[in-house]
């Protein structure tokens, strides 16, 4: 057995354990936080097991937030923000952390931009440093917008514009979120970075980068109080910003559906989406919402997969997600037919499952399941001291009690069949449905 082969086995055989055993055995997460007086929220968890640190840092800015016709920005400031500080030169800032023996990173979301670093402990300071000038320091000039446009673009051509149904998201978005600042995913309209100028990128980093708009969340081999000592050092001085003036919108569930059709070149077989609007993360029905799509549509024993491409041959492949945001949601099915498959045929096959669940419920064994499944991928988020430093802040950010972080398994355990069949019948209504289709092109 080769060596990637071999890893993979014993992760399979870790998740099945924890599965079936549960997380009697899984650590709390202890944590202190506090706030800077010029609004940084400061979250700190000490784990001195290993001689590793992570370093979180939360801007709560993502694509949601820009305005309709300079789009992709903040995503361009996660690429942006490795060009270099006032102190750091171009090119620098990823030898460091290299040199150092740590990595690094960003992503960006419709809600948030958010940077990690890991390292070893002893180096938390340089980690610390580098974050301190990106946040007051960044330099924004013509040399790093300009080559940062030529990366962004590159991305969208391979990863959305030249990938086989690279624009599910991008269209399931503008349908389902249409008038609402969700209409648009974080990659962004190519146009618009091309559009803008050096001063409104600028502008955008005064707006957004400030601490009272940020979360730093610190996890690892450290002490609490030399950490705090640090972060008051690089990170006391830096100015509170104004507050936010934040967009409203409404977003309401019972609207009239669409169905598009898109037709690409690059299509190899057919597909469909079948989507529904939903609520925020922090809803009450989140959770329910999150173990239903699983029962439904997630994995190779998932009804939808079962019946689509083991019974009846129709699909090659058959999957789901939920993806629900700060202020707006959205649960999607999806499959990938066969060649000569009809879309139609794959649609009905959807609708009846979609409708066999919300008339009949869920088994006992599925139930247990999807239970079983929700404990491993959350003691699995606990592994690291980056996935801690991460769930942290989530935690903050998005629901306002980090501690949800130890008690996040209880409210899946405390989801019952009958709330799993209420929100299906709730959200999974055909009269609310959007269909998106992507056949395959005729050859002329």
């Amino acid at each position: 057995m080769g060596m990637k082969r071999l890893i993979l086995w014993f992760e399979i055989v870790f998740l099945c354990v924890l599965g079936a055993a549960g997380m009697t055995g899984s650590p709390r997460i202890d944590f202190v936080e506090y706030d800077l007086p010029n609004g940084l929220h400061v979250i700190l968890h000490q784990n001195n097991e290993a001689p590793v640190v992570s370093t979180y840092v939360l801007y709560h800015v993502g694509s949601k937030d820009e305005r309709p016709d300079r789009t992709g920005f903040a995503h361009f400031f996660e690429h942006l923000m490795f060009e270099g500080t006032e102190h750091i030169a171009r090119g620098e800032l990823d030898k460091l952390i290299k040199g150092s023996g740590g990595n690094l990173n960003a992503s960006t979301s419709f809600d948030r931009t958010d940077y990690y670093i890991n390292l070893p402990s002893n180096e938390l300071e340089l980690a610390l440093w580098i974050e301190s000038e990106r946040m007051l320091h960044a330099v924004i000039n013509e040399e790093g917008v300009e080559t940062q446009r030529e990366v962004v673009k590159e991305e969208r051509r391979s990863r959305y514009d030249n990938q086989p149904y690279g624009s599910f998201f991008e269209n399931m978005a503008k349908m389902v979120f249409a008038d609402t600042p969700y209409a648009w995913t974080p990659i962004g309209s190519v146009q618009y970075i091309d559009q803008a100028t050096i001063e409104e990128f600028r502008e955008f980093y005064k707006i957004w980068y400030l601490p009272n708009n940020t979360i730093l969340s610190i996890a690892g081999d450290i002490d609490l109080k030399k950490t705090k000592a640090l972060v008051e050092r690089y990170f006391g001085d830096i100015p509170r910003g104004p507050e936010i003036d934040r967009k409203s919108f409404a977003f309401d569930l019972d609207v009239t559906p669409s169905q598009n059709e898109v037709v690409e070149p690059i299509t190899p077989l057919p597909g469909t989406v079948h989507i529904w609007r939903a609520p925020p993360m922090t809803h009450e029905d989140a959770n329910a919402l999150d173990l239903m799509i699983n029962i439904l549509a997630t994995g190779n024993s998932s009804r939808l997969y079962r019946k689509l491409v083991d019974i009846e041959r129709a699909a090659v492949s058959s999957s789901a997600f939920s993806y629900l945001q700060e202020k707006a949601g959205m649960v999607a099915v999806y499959a990938i037919g066969n060649r000569g498959v009809e879309i139609e045929q794959l649609d009905e096959l959807i609708k009846a499952e979609v409708e066999n669940l919300v008339e009949n419920g869920i088994s006992d064994e599925e139930w247990q399941k999807a239970l079983n499944l929700k404990e491993a991928e959350i003691a699995s988020s606990f592994g690291t001291m980056q996935n801690r430093a991460q769930s942290l802040a989530y935690y903050h950010q998005w629901y306002g009690d980090t501690n949800r972080i130890n008690d996040e398994l209880d409210l899946y355990l405390n989801v019952t069949k009958e709330q799993i069949q209420e929100v299906a019948r709730k959200y999974l209504k055909q009269s609310r449905r959007y269909t998106l289709h992507y056949p395959v092109p005729e050859k002329n």
